[in-house]
């Protein structure tokens, strides 16, 4: 069995090769965005946290969670400790698509594929339908540019009937599984992954060829992932693989292929679970990895790895530190658990010789300590494969490519907002904002989880892991920060939530 596979894998290079010419690298990079739902940064066996000197630090979850193609991917490049995503799904995934923080777009929660889900003091006019036809996407760039874009995996970028449910509708030239919901309706094929079930509103599309199968999703998406791009390979065109998957992304069902490496963990039945959706994903990472190399063109890929929010693993309470210890909070939450997320860089082969990657040098096994955001992905693709976007266009991302060198960039603004004026979720109507070692968050509506207060003051370099509120302690810093987050909010033309009295009158942040 095994020389069948050796010689139909060499049948298969032959001919992408013949296809190709194999003779010179194309004229474009291959870019590929590997997006995990729901992956916080200590999801992973591979640690992104550092210690004072910079040196990668361990903690227990990293030796709990099994990822070694993550571990190969960051060998191959450069892995960042400061990267940030929103601190749920649908806000990131639309500010990858449009360089702009969810505090400009609008679409600052996830979005309910069925009805408006705005809270009952959410702003009236928040971007609940997503993006539409007209929208600029970085896909769209791209296929203008000359690449077969493919959408594989969770969309999540409109409701129901709109035209964001269709990644079609927003420059995507390929779609397998891409719809309006987030969660899948079932991760097993046995399940039709969820078609003919009490979720069968979120029956993933397409993959009827699998159903009443052992194929699992993660396993079907990257199969269909790779047969495109063999497609792509042998037309001898560039692509812009957007590898979206819906694991780790609750229900957490377990995959069976891995589920024996964690029965003596001590750890609960769903974390477990939550475990092997890990694995499965980084197995997905690694097939892909190796199907490149079989096609000939991993040294001329350029890969993007990172998650979407933080970790949704089911470990503890949202507020505290568990779920992404040392770090406090998880998915949605104010806190850095919510919001800092895997990033990873890499060309799929480093090769010093070729002439892609001496124009974008990136060192092997390096990390990258200044802040990034999920905003800075569109710039950053587009700078390196020279797409346009309309002047109209604003984008609030940096391009990251001097930070995938492994140097500082200077020009680079040390700030992150993060915007959600919605309930209810693991934290309700907030912003939050860091600027240098500094974070402020701001409660528009004071609770128990805010400490009965408008605000948490809190030095990341001091205390990385928001154990101490200094708000109180620090008053003049306080102001300071408050002030530069209510101007950056102005600046990205933010929507806020609305008073209780009248329901319409936008609660904008009050200044210590």
């Amino acid at each position: 069995m095994k020389h069948i596979h050796a010689v139909l894998s060499a049948l298969l290079l032959a001919i992408v090769s013949s296809a190709s010419g194999n003779a010179a690298a194309p004229a474009q990079p291959n870019i590929i965005v590997f997006l995990v739902d729901d992956m916080g940064v200590m999801d992973t066996s591979v640690p992104f946290l550092t210690d004072d000197k910079g040196h990668p630090k361990r903690y227990p979850l990293n030796d709990y969670y099994r990822t070694p193609n993550m571990q190969r991917l960051a060998e191959m490049g450069i892995r960042f400790n400061n990267f940030y995503a929103m601190s749920v799904c649908s806000p990131t995934r639309i500010s990858i698509m449009t360089g702009q923080n969810a505090a400009r777009h609008h679409a600052t929660n996830w979005i309910n594929p069925r009805s408006n889900n705005r809270g009952p003091q959410g702003p009236p006019d928040w971007a609940w339908t997503g993006l539409n036809n007209d929208s600029v996407t970085l896909p769209g760039l791209l296929q203008n540019a000359g690449y077969r874009t493919i959408h594989v995996g969770k969309a999540h970028f409109g409701p129901d009937d709109s035209p964001g449910a269709e990644p079609l509708n927003l420059g995507f030239t390929v779609n397998v599984a891409g719809a309006s919901f987030g969660a899948p309706g079932s991760y097993y094929g046995m399940e039709n992954y969820g078609l003919g079930t009490k979720r069968e509103h979120h029956a993933v599309p397409h993959l009827k060829k699998y159903h009443g199968t052992e194929t699992f999703l993660t396993e079907a998406l990257t199969i269909e992932a790779k047969q495109r791009l063999t497609e792509t390979v042998k037309a001898d065109e560039p692509f812009y693989l957007y590898m979206s998957h819906y694991a780790v992304h609750a229900p957490f069902h377990s995959d069976p292929r891995f589920a024996d490496h964690y029965t003596d963990s001590g750890k609960p039945k769903n974390a477990q679970a939550f475990a092997t959706l890990i694995e499965g994903m980084d197995k997905s990472l690694g097939d892909i990895l190796d199907h490149l190399e079989v096609l000939g063109v991993a040294e001329d890929t350029l890969v993007f790895f990172l998650g979407d929010n933080g970790s949704d693993a089911p470990l503890g309470h949202q507020h505290a530190v568990a779920c992404a210890a040392p770090l406090r909070g998880k998915k949605g939450a104010h806190y850095e658990g919510g919001m800092r997320v895997p990033f990873i860089a890499a060309w799929a082969k480093p090769q010093d010789t070729n002439p892609h990657q001496k124009k974008l040098s990136i060192p092997t096994g390096a990390i990258q300590t200044q802040l990034a955001a999920v905003q800075d992905l569109f710039p950053t693709i587009t700078g390196i494969v020279g797409a346009k976007s309309p002047k109209n266009h604003v984008v609030d991302g940096s391009g990251m490519k001097t930070l995938l060198t492994g140097n500082r960039d200077q020009s680079r603004k040390e700030s992150f907002l993060m915007h959600y004026p919605h309930a209810p979720h693991r934290s309700d109507y907030f912003t939050s904002y860091r600027n240098g070692d500094w974070k402020v968050i701001y409660h528009y509506f004071p609770t128990r989880a805010s400490e009965d207060s408008h605000y948490q003051l809190y030095n990341l370099a001091d205390d990385p892991f928001e154990s101490t509120n200094v708000a109180s302690a620090e008053p003049d810093r306080l102001g300071g920060m408050m002030q530069e987050l209510t101007a950056s909010l102005e600046q990205h033309n933010a929507l806020y939530p609305v008073t209780a009295k009248d329901g319409s009158t936008p609660a904008k942040p009050v200044l210590p």
